[in-house]
């Protein structure tokens, strides 16, 4: 028995290292040749693996399967070492890009583009493999397939359309953002009677959509809930939560979240929103449609009625706030063939009507006055998909926006005690480099008093962010991640949101203090090491982080208090799972006095890594937060 336990050990330690086996060499195929492969894949599939490679040295990959094998064989003669060997292992999963190359998908289209789309078949795949072990297959029995005409319906092209290889991109990105997909494939074949057609095969694959959730918040309140992103197959999502008390267990209400996410083939977004969380009570209902193509228009409509607690800085405590709000807005688009951009237009009008609220004032705080304000934003803009991974994931295909957005912003806000009018100023880019994807940005915005013509309550914000090519150890792959962050607010008022916090998005990751100031600066670094290993389908990434940020009242931010924070953490994700990211974070805080509040230890479900879009939205305000 000993002995057999043994080579069971043995087994499992030798296929570990075979079943992560992974060629660093690069692709040097051209953009026909693997288009050519991948056609030839598409007519004998065996199963659908969007986010695999063939590995490039024949013998080795030959070696890797042929071991893989003879261990399932041995493994399978035995009904305890077949079970644990279906517990344990999964097929190897390698990386879409070959060793974190950037691929331009539109290229490989290139050689179709303008040519008639004639049929389009659609194959769809269940979460798990249906060779998986017993949880896979109980997986997908459980699993409501996501059905035919709910991905028909978010095609952005119809049978009878000129192939455009950008539209193909962008559409294969927004079946990807959707949570129910975890990934898509479009092949393109060409018609062998007729050189103007090609035919369109789409092949997706689901994630698990099932998830629940849970919160233990102050003053004993606790929440539990369950969600499922994909009803009956259909695409919408339902999630439902109850509130109760852990110390005495008195009930404290439901609240229930519905959306739909394309509203009978429309593009249109559904969502209601309603119920209550002991002393906070939430009704939302709106419907949005955004820009998706170069020429598009974009419109929505939103109305919420809605009581909580907000922190008021002043007092020191929070406050019961009542507030009804209203928004509407829509923009048109046009692409402008001479500049490779995107010209375009956008409104939007905002009511918002306390009728409970702390102490208000002409010159205090102005967050909580009762407001009207209509706006208008004119601007250029030009988006870009590319596909690489390693970045917000762990290896599937990604999809990275890359352009720019030039935008001005101004309207006229009539207020409880003063009428104002807005100006503001956008520009965000980014894009591929040789040293990797940088990307940056600034707004700038501010209200003008017309009567005595004062700039008053202004702020700018100013973001940079890169990160680094991959690079390779031994067998996993290192990714360095910087951001800064400056944010400066002058001629502000008192009281609500008229100064600056630390928060989550800009902010020391292990900080705890409750810090305010009008002037702000953030250097954000981490650093991850995507480990070859898989276990069980999820994969696994270390990283460690360092934070530098000054935060105070003086114009001058270098005279304003200092404070760091770093730490290390590990990040399981599994792409096939809506809640796909489990972060374990361990981290420290340092002050000027010394050790600082710290957050030593955090689970959470995911990362702060952002993606960039240079699509055009709704007009706003520059946040002051």
């Amino acid at each position: 028995m000993l002995v057999r336990v043994c080579i069971l050990f043995l087994l499992f330690a030798t296929t570990t290292s075979a079943a992560f086996a992974r060629d660093a060499e690069p692709d040097t195929r051209s953009p026909k040749r693997v288009y050519a492969d991948s056609l030839r894949n598409l007519r004998t599939p065996q199963r659908f693996t969007p986010d695999s490679a063939r590995i490039s040295n024949p013998e080795a990959r030959e070696r890797n399967e042929r071991l893989y094998d003879s261990i399932r064989s041995k493994t399978g003669r035995r009904k305890v070492p077949r079970l644990l060997y279906q517990m344990l292992f999964v097929r190897p999963v390698r990386d879409t890009t070959h060793s974190g190359q950037v691929l331009d998908e539109s290229r490989l289209l290139a050689p179709y583009e303008g040519r008639t789309i004639g049929e389009i078949t659609i194959d769809r795949q269940q979460v798990f493999d249906p060779d998986g072990n017993w949880l896979e297959r109980t997986g997908n029995k459980l699993h409501a397939l996501t059905r035919e005409r709910v991905i028909r319906r978010d095609l952005l092209f119809r049978t009878g359309d000129r192939l455009d290889p950008q539209l193909v991109v962008r559409n294969k990105q927004l079946l990807r953002s959707r949570s129910y997909i975890a990934d898509v494939d479009i092949a393109v074949r060409p018609d062998s009677l007729d050189t103007t057609r090609v035919d369109l095969h789409i092949t997706t694959r689901d994630s698990w959509t099932i998830s629940a959730d849970g919160a233990l918040r102050s003053g004993g309140r606790t929440m539990v809930g369950v969600s499922d992103a994909n009803i009956f197959g259909w695409g919408n999502s339902l999630k439902l939560m109850t509130n109760f008390s852990r110390e005495d267990f008195s009930y404290g209400g439901n609240m229930v979240e519905y959306e739909i996410p394309n509203l009978l083939g429309t593009f249109y977004t559904a969502d209601l929103t309603a119920g209550r969380d002991f002393y906070n009570s939430t009704f939302e209902v709106g419907m949005r449609r955004e820009f998706l193509r170069p020429t598009d228009y974009e419109l929505g409509i939103s109305y919420s009625n809605n009581q909580s607690k907000r922190y008021m800085i002043a007092a020191d405590t929070s406050q019961l706030v009542k507030l009804r709000n209203f928004d509407a807005w829509g923009g048109y688009s046009h692409y402008l063939p001479s500049l490779r951009s995107s010209i375009y237009l956008t409104g939007r009008y905002n009511f918002r009507d306390y009728s409970l609220r702390p102490e208000v004032r002409p010159d205090f705080n102005p967050a909580l006055h009762n407001q009207e304000v209509f706006l208008m934003g004119a601007g250029f803009y030009r988006e870009r998909f590319y596909t690489a991974n390693m970045m917000y994931g762990f290896g599937t295909r990604e999809y990275l926006a890359t352009g720019y957005k030039a935008e001005v912003v101004s309207g006229y806000s009539w207020g409880e005690f003063e009428d104002n009018l807005y100006l503001g100023l956008t520009y965000q880019t980014g894009g591929f480099r040789s040293i990797g994807y940088i990307m940056g940005g600034f707004t700038l915005g501010s209200y003008i008093n017309l009567q005595n013509g004062m700039w008053r309550r202004s702020a700018v914000d100013i973001d940079l962010r890169w990160f680094s090519n991959l690079f390779m150890f031994r067998r996993s792959r290192i990714r360095q991640f910087l951001s800064l962050n400056y944010t400066q607010g002058w001629n502000r008022l008192s009281g609500s949101d008229e100064c600056i916090r630390f928060t989550d998005e800009n902010g020391l990751q292990a900080l705890k203090e409750h810090l305010t100031g009008t002037n702000r600066m953030i250097l954000n670094t981490e650093t991850v090491l995507f480990t070859p290993y898989q276990p069980l389908g999820f994969r696994i990434a270390l990283f460690g982080f360092a934070d530098f940020g000054l935060l105070g009242y003086s114009p001058n931010i270098f005279k304003n208090e200092f404070y760091t924070s770093f730490g290390l953490g590990i990040r399981l994700r599994n792409e096939r799972l809506v809640f796909n990211t489990i972060q374990i974070r361990l981290g420290l805080a340092l002050g000027k006095p010394g050790l600082v509040e710290s957050e030593y230890f955090r689970l959470s479900n995911s990362t702060r890594i952002e993606q960039y879009r240079y699509r055009p939205t709704r007009p706003e305000i520059v946040p002051f937060e």
